[in-house]
């Protein structure tokens, strides 16, 4: 089982579950939990190969990694806990497995907050994609996620969200990256459904305003998905949503709880 914690809240019997991206760990959401403690149940998890789950299961995930078995991971997690259902808070590709978690147990889902979400991917990231694809193999993945932090959290209030980021991946091993690196044959068709189809659960998109690379597409969606959808875009903020803005993106994000009680 994938590695994680909890923060208990013995007046609440309400959870949420905390999802980063690829690259990053639990870590990155070290500014939620205090705020969050205080109104719910916390349950932090490392996906896959990051964080504290790289060790123990080094040899346990040999199979293929898709979007449905990782968030198939996510459930293991809730059944062992026996819990029912939780809100959903996820950043960059945390988004998409929350997404899938949703398609195949949308009974376990109160409330997805999307923040950083990638719903498209745009020229910019696609020509990225096939230069992580043509080098792989060839470069140290280090060097590799650099550039891409660099290019997706360009600006100079950025730095923080970027180092944080290649910390963590700092974690990671080459062949876990490359593992990774290849759900991105799956993205685009798993991307273009999630477009596609409205689904029944209240949904906070919440973003950077200089998210160039993410944002439009989001905004085109929230248009679409305007029955269980809503758009909350931060000012000054990249795609990091919760660690450049944390005092901007908790309030938004447990007062969006709040209202689905």
């Amino acid at each position: 089982m994938i590695n994680y914690t909890i923060y208990s809240n013995t007046k609440s019997t309400q959870w949420v579950t905390f999802v980063h991206g690829a690259g990053g760990s639990s870590a990155i959401w070290f500014k939620q939990i205090r705020e969050f403690q205080k109104e719910y149940n916390v349950l932090l998890l490392d996906l896959r190969g990051h964080g504290n789950s790289n060790q123990q299961i080094k040899n346990a995930f040999k199979q293929k990694y898709t979007f449905s078995a990782l968030a198939e991971d996510i459930i293991e997690v809730l059944d062992y806990l026996k819990i029912q259902k939780s809100h959903f808070v996820g950043i960059s590709l945390g988004t998409i497995l929350i997404r899938q978690l949703a398609e195949m147990h949308p009974e376990r889902v109160q409330s997805m907050i999307l923040g950083g979400a990638i719903l498209k991917m745009n020229f910019r990231s696609q020509i990225l994609m096939r230069l992580g694809n043509m080098f792989k193999y060839v470069l140290p993945y280090l060097v590799l996620y650099k550039f891409f932090a660099f290019v997706i959290m360009p600006n100079k209030n950025h730095k923080q969200s970027r180092l944080l980021f290649i910390n963590e991946a700092k974690k990671l091993y080459q062949k876990e990256f490359i593992r990774w690196f290849k759900l991105t044959a799956e993205i685009n068709p798993v991307l273009k459904w999630f477009r596609q189809v409205e689904m029944n659960i209240p949904t906070l998109y919440i973003m950077g305003e200089e998210d160039y690379m993410f944002l439009p597409s989001v905004r085109k969606v929230v248009e679409s998905h305007y029955k269980s959808s809503s758009l909350v875009v931060i000012p000054n903020c990249g795609h990091v949503v919760n660690v450049e803005q944390p005092f901007t993106f908790n309030n938004k994000v447990i007062g969006f709880i709040k209202n689905q009680n």
